[in-house]
């Protein structure tokens, strides 16, 4: 990339221009100067932390103008990817570069929240946005521009974490605050499983966080939150227990119980079962349960069960979501062959025996 860093510098008017020029190795050592006059940063190590995103405050104290700032612009050298925000080298800004940018733009209390929080930290069913959240103090007088959303909050996480060039709030409120954007329950059960399956989150703060949003559109997160609290583990799940639940034939399924022989042998937990008749029923997804290499596990569990006098019914999400009324209508065939069954193969629910 050519090196523009230094051409911009103001020069006082006075000087001759026939003065030579410093060697090029010690032109390119720019310094910052901030308003209370602490020694000097290098900007060309600022410009490379930064990954070349740069603030016009950074290079006004550096040296240079605004003209020359809508020059390098103008000729497509750099990119003004936010108000008084830069970027020294042209083409798509990355993930990281774009959260850089947004920290410079919202200012230094600013939080990275919601999905973009979500995106960092790594969630695997949290969908892509193209926007970012940040949070600031409800004092703060910073717009939405751009890509970057800007609200203002009454208080700022505590547990937020550092990412060196800026923060992000903790998985339990970046989970709070995208479900409270997001219109599809779905979508918000499967955000708030993985923050507990996966440890990111525990339910007491995630419930502390509900509570602080009050009732500003949390419905979605409530009913999700709610669903959790009982057992379920995943999006999946939540749906085929909404399945069930139209049912007037089957009588309470037990969900993700503990199963146990007389003899105090545990065995595998299924997502749900009905005792009485012995039947297990499993929600089977790569996507939401497995990687590819578990599905031998997955049939270890089935044989452990089926071994022992248990029928084990099989559903994967795609049917549970596209022909609910042919999933409960199997579950219900299974409950009616097999009624009693339950007693002879002498499997026991609940607490160890």
């Amino acid at each position: 990339m050519e090196n523009t860093l230094t051409a911009g510098r103001t020069r006082p008017h006075d000087q001759a221009p026939s003065v030579s020029l410093a060697p090029l190795d010690q032109a390119l050592r720019l310094s910052l100067a901030p308003l209370d006059r602490a020694p000097s940063v290098d900007l060309d190590l600022t410009a490379e932390r930064q990954q070349q995103i740069v603030s016009r405050s950074q290079l006004l104290a550096a040296g240079f103008d605004d003209m020359y700032l809508y020059r390098q612009t103008r000729r497509g050298r750099w990119l003004r990817v936010l108000p008084a925000t830069y970027s020294l080298v042209t083409g798509v800004l990355t993930d990281e570069q774009r959260r850089i940018a947004a920290a410079l733009y919202a200012g230094a209390d600013a939080q990275l929240t919601g999905l973009a929080a979500l995106a960092w930290y790594g969630f695997r069913y949290s969908p892509r946005a193209e926007q970012l959240q940040l949070i600031v103090p409800h004092q703060a007088r910073r717009a939405s521009a751009g890509f970057v959303v800007v609200s203002r909050a009454l208080s700022l996480d505590r547990y937020a974490r550092d990412a060196d060039l800026y923060r992000v709030c903790s998985p339990a409120r970046a989970v709070v605050d995208a479900a409270r954007g997001l219109r599809d329950l779905r979508t918000v059960r499967a955000i708030l499983a993985e923050s507990v399956q996966r440890g990111y989150a525990d339910l007491h703060r995630l419930d502390d966080e509900i509570v602080r949003a009050r009732r500003s559109r949390t419905a979605l997160v409530r009913q999700a939150f709610r669903e959790v609290v009982a057992g379920t583990r995943s999006a999946p799940e939540a749906e085929f227990r909404e399945c069930l639940a139209g049912s007037r034939i089957l009588p309470q399924i037990h969900w993700n119980p503990p199963l146990w022989l007389p003899d105090g042998t545990r065995l595998p937990t299924p997502d749900g079962y009905l005792e009485e008749e012995a039947v297990a029923l499993e929600v089977e997804s790569q996507e939401y349960h497995f990687a590819p290499a578990d599905w031998a596990r997955t049939m270890d569990r089935h044989n452990e069960l089926s071994r022992h006098g248990i029928l084990v019914l099989h559903f994967t999400p795609a049917q549970i979501r596209r022909e609910p009324a042919r999933v409960r209508r199997m579950v219900e065939d299974a409950y009616r062959s097999r009624q009693g069954f339950g007693a002879r193969c002498q499997v026991l629910t609940g607490a160890a025996c």
